[in-house]
């Protein structure tokens, strides 16, 4: 199902290594959304940047993005810790796509007039008017 949404949460599976200093992690619903991490602070901020970047680029590119299986029916070790994570595609394209695009608008004369007179930055405003909107 393609979807329209910015906003998603998924389980991910954290699979320790035997001492339990670094984790293989995965997103069971993500297919290839897998990461690792030395800690499992580290292990939670990595497979977040990895579903963010999964979840981007299936949006971007009109992929099918599965819904989030419940918890229950994923399939896991006794070992394996499970948790949800929260992604927000629009914040973590804020994050990481920076360059700016030009873009020729019109407005009315008098609005130009005015707006030149009072200082005021046409492209400051354009994106604060675009992320109110967006987010």
């Amino acid at each position: 199902m393609k979807s329209d949404k910015m906003k998603y949460a998924y389980t991910a599976v954290f699979t320790p290594n035997e001492d339990k200093t670094k984790y293989y992690i995965r997103i069971p619903d993500l297919p290839s959304c897998i990461t690792t991490g030395n800690s499992l602070e580290d292990a939670v901020e990595q497979i977040t940047d990895a579903a963010a970047g999964w979840l981007t680029v299936a949006e971007d590119e009109g992929l099918e993005i599965a819904p989030p299986t419940p918890q229950k029916d994923i399939q896991h070790t006794e070992d394996d810790i499970l948790s949800l994570i929260s992604v927000d595609t629009i914040a973590y394209r804020a994050a990481t796509d920076t360059h700016a695009v030009r873009k020729n608008v019109s407005i009315p004369a008098w609005m130009s007039n005015l707006a030149d007179k009072r200082g005021i930055n046409y492209s400051q405003v354009l994106q604060d008017g675009l992320r109110a909107i967006l987010t």
